[in-house]
């Protein structure tokens, strides 16, 4: 699909939401991406996801969005989520302040700084990864478990600054900052 098209049904996704469900146009294009359509005909659809939560808005030809509350064995759009497209632009800018907030704390914490390169190594456009490696996720998560094991100083630091002790959500804010240097380009030196 050409971008124009595409644009201009993420323009009318977001219009359509904001009438019916009260959504945010602003968090609707920053978390919804198009992913095709099904049907034919009448019956026709435009599919968008979620980029986190993998929940989905159906959009048929006559600018009417469903969201699609169960698909497969996942139920989807829980109250919570549902109230997280409803915020308003200041509670969307105080998120993306905290998100920061943590990212740059991760950046500059002893934890991070002495674990980075060992981190990066498990992406496959490090120069040192090698095939057959865990995943970086793998990797996060395996070091988090050795370091709670061992009861390391900065991992506790961590996690008490982050309100977190689970081994998930500590590995993602530690591969935060791996993501954004990847974005970036190469990685830069320590």
């Amino acid at each position: 699909m050409n971008p124009a098209k595409m644009n201009a049904l993420m323009d009318t996704l977001k219009l359509t939401c904001a009438r019916q469900f009260r959504f945010n146009p602003r968090r609707i294009a920053a978390d919804m991406r198009y992913k095709g359509t099904e049907g034919q005909g009448n019956n026709l659809v435009h599919v968008f996801k979620d980029v986190h939560t993998h929940s989905q808005i159906e959009l048929n030809t006559h600018s009417m969005a469903t969201l699609r509350e169960q698909h497969g064995e996942t139920p989807h759009w829980d109250e919570a989520e549902k109230k997280r497209y409803c915020q308003t632009d200041a509670e969307i800018d105080a998120e993306i302040a905290a998100k920061q907030a943590q990212l740059e704390y991760t950046q500059a914490s002893a934890l991070y700084r002495d674990h980075r390169e060992q981190l990066l190594s498990h992406y496959k456009d490090s120069p040192h990864y090698q095939e057959g490696r865990p995943t970086a996720r793998e990797a996060a998560r395996a070091l988090i478990s050795a370091l709670a094991d061992a009861q390391d100083p900065r991992l506790s630091a961590f996690a008490a600054h982050m309100h977190t002790s689970d081994v998930d959500e500590l590995s993602h804010l530690l591969l935060a900052p791996c993501h954004i240097e990847r974005a970036a380009g190469a990685p830069k030196a320590a």
